[in-house]
């Protein structure tokens, strides 16, 4: 004989496994957690400040013409 199968299990099986594979899809779209975006933005404003500490000013006077 065969196996009895409730149908409400069935339709809320199939119903998890949509929303699993469009959570995957979404993942792969926008890639990247909120802490590695922070990461990142951290890490480029320290270099900015960084690079922005060492750069040279220009003279007052421009009077090389």
């Amino acid at each position: 004989m065969a196996d009895i199968v409730n149908l409400r299990h069935v339709r809320k099986q199939k119903a998890r496994l949509e929303k699993e594979h469009t959570a995957d899809q979404n993942r792969a779209l926008h890639g990247r957690t909120r802490a590695e975006k922070e990461r990142d933005r951290m890490t480029a404003d320290r270099s900015e400040r960084f690079v922005a500490g060492h750069r040279r000013e220009p003279s007052g006077g421009d009077s090389e013409q």
